[in-house]
């Protein structure tokens, strides 16, 4: 129950017509199905709902309930065998919005020392993001048009749905819960299975219901307090450890990772022959023969190929039979060259680590001799200005960002207000091509007018990057509402240095054109720098050309500010 209103929407939750909205009602008959069982085997209330058994008997002291043989049950806890628990937080993927928060399902630990044995719970909307049209799937997600369904299937399922299909590197999380308090867990969801709720993608979604069964698990948390209308994976994770819930954690590569290291250690005249293996069966021998080759480079070739190519398989992109064929032959040639050094994955920053979601912003500035104060927050998430220490390289996802200005003359100006902004700067590789976008809606001062208009804007292009930095190129489409609305074509340029920990610099320079056939030029500049996990120092740097009636000028804009994440 939340606030007198249990959460689950599904009719045949409840055993009282009102039992969503009555506890008492519900209660009374709970206890009249447990004590009037119609079966006694797995159709039996007592069969259906082991938890709310338990904790009525615990705290009731029910006695001479009739007894009950509940075997799909009692097999379901032999296959389980449920002793601990793990949070896993896959990362965001970079091309998908529905994706880009990253999510949160739990693994539950059997006796068995594999984890690939065990089994994952998982709650999701009943939608597929990319078979559905994008702003309708963002829509429907908002208002609560989907419904949210749990589902228990293998851990080594969920591993190749994110880790190999869905390029995402994993996080685990493991949890210090008893042995009791899984069980406990584990019998609600058992009681769960089937039935939906109403899904919510800021509020009712995958991470909010982890923390509901974290809370049945243990009853004294109270880790969905720590919200107020939205709960995204991280901030989820950041709550389980605010409670003192880790003991430790590990992490998982993604198969992209894997393959970007091959990349990394592969010799640059050699990298070609990896795609080509798959498509000339006859260059895989002769590439094994290969004397001019170094053993170690011709043992990463063939590792690669064959990371490649289950990929690829995955991906949809070779039939079964083919892949089963080369899949045959590269392992084969592989074991022939013998035993070498395995690579070694470097771990990457724990998301933990980084900031959190909530942003505040204040500082001062200086245009055209006017001096400017500012003050600013943003809701949600990420830029590409912050940190990205914890974030996925090259993504940004802000909703709701809003930074108001203040001068000498005791005017209160908008600088922008933001509702949504989406940037996916994928880098391109030998074993990577996808594209680039970003999208934004909102408010800003970019027009050429020194005042606030409303703007929308859709952009596509590339992006190429190394360990030191990244770079981009983009085709941005867009349109601002001033006294008409004008449509306008900019072409922007943007290189991102983010080698370094604590410090990292943002260029981007765009041109754009106009359909009154004025031309605008911008340069934004700004200097970061981590002052700690949560406080970052910015210096930056603008210039804008603007027209005042029909004539052409240029301003410029020098800011300081300080940026505080909670």
């Amino acid at each position: 129950m939340n606030n007198g209103m249990s959460e689950i929407d599904d009719p045949s939750f409840f055993f009282a017509k009102n039992g969503k909205e009555s506890a008492s009602s519900e209660l009374n008959a709970t206890l009249e199905a447990l004590y009037n069982e119609r079966s006694y085997d797995d159709n039996a209330t007592g069969c259906k709902f082991p938890a709310r058994k338990a904790w009525l008997q615990q705290r009731l002291q029910l006695k001479d309930l009739p007894e009950v043989d509940c075997k799909k049950y009692k097999k379901t806890m032999q296959k389980l065998a449920p002793r601990s628990a793990t949070l896993v937080f896959p990362s965001a993927h970079i091309n998908s919005p529905a994706s880009m928060f990253g999510h949160t399902f739990l693994r539950i630990n059997s006796k068995y020392k594999s984890k690939l044995l065990a089994y994952a719970v998982n709650y999701a909307a009943n939608a597929n993001p990319d078979k559905e049209n994008a702003v309708l799937f963002a829509l429907k997600g908002l208002f609560g048009g989907y419904y949210g369904q749990y589902s228990l299937l293998p851990y080594y399922e969920k591993l190749k749905e994110y880790r190999d299909s869905e390029q995402r590197d994993i996080w685990e999380y493991d949890l210090n819960l008893t042995e009791e308090e899984v069980l406990r867990m584990v019998n609600h969801i058992w009681e769960l299975n089937g039935t939906y709720s109403d899904y919510f993608f800021f509020s009712e979604n995958c991470s909010y219901n982890m923390l509901w069964l974290l809370e049945v698990a243990r009853p004294s948390l109270h880790l969905r307090e720590e919200f107020f209308y939205q709960v995204t994976p991280l901030e989820s994770v950041y709550v389980v450890q605010k409670a003192d819930l880790i003991h430790s954690n590990s992490f998982r590569a993604s198969k992209r990772t894997l393959l970007l290291k091959y990349e990394n250690i592969i010799n640059p005249n050699y990298l070609h022959l990896v795609k080509e293996m798959l498509q000339k069966q006859q260059l895989i021998a002769a590439l094994s023969e290969n004397e001019e080759i170094p053993l170690e480079q011709k043992c990463y070739l063939f590792e690669a190929a064959i990371e490649y190519l289950e990929y690829s398989y995955v991906k949809g992109e070779i039939e079964k039979e083919n892949y089963l064929t080369l899949f045959h032959i590269l392992t084969t040639q592989r074991a022939a060259l013998g035993q070498t050094h395995s690579i070694e994955i470097d771990t990457p920053e724990n998301p933990l680590n980084g900031h959190r979601a909530f942003r505040t912003t204040l500082g001062g500035g200086y245009k055209e001799g006017e001096k400017l104060s500012y003050l600013g927050f943003r809701t949600t998430y990420h830029s590409l200005e912050d940190s990205p220490i914890g974030f996925l390289r090259g993504t940004q996802i802000e909703f709701l960002n809003l930074l108001l200005s203040y001068n000498k003359t005791q005017k209160l100006d908008l600088e922008y207000a933001t509702l949504i902004s989406i940037v996916s700067l994928a880098q391109r590789s030998e074993f990577f091509s996808g594209f680039s976008w970003r999208m934004k809606l909102g408010w800003d001062r970019e027009y050429l007018e020194d005042k606030s208009h409303f703007t929308t804007r859709v952009g596509f292009g590339y992006s190429f990057g190394n360990e030191f930095a990244y770079s981009y190129l983009l085709l941005d489409p867009l349109l601002y509402v001033a006294d008409e609305v004008e449509a306008g074509l900019g072409l922007s340029m943007g290189v991102v240095l983010d080698k370094y920990k604590f410090t990292q610099t943002n260029i981007e320079g765009t041109l754009r054109r106009y359909s009154q056939s004025r031309e605008q030029y911008i340069l934004n500049v700004t200097q970061s720098f981590r002052v700690s996990q949560n406080l970052q120092l910015q210096a930056k740097y603008n210039y804008i050309n603007r027209y005042n009636s029909s004539k052409k000028y240029s301003e410029e804009r020098y800011d300081l500010l300080l940026n505080y994440y909670f």
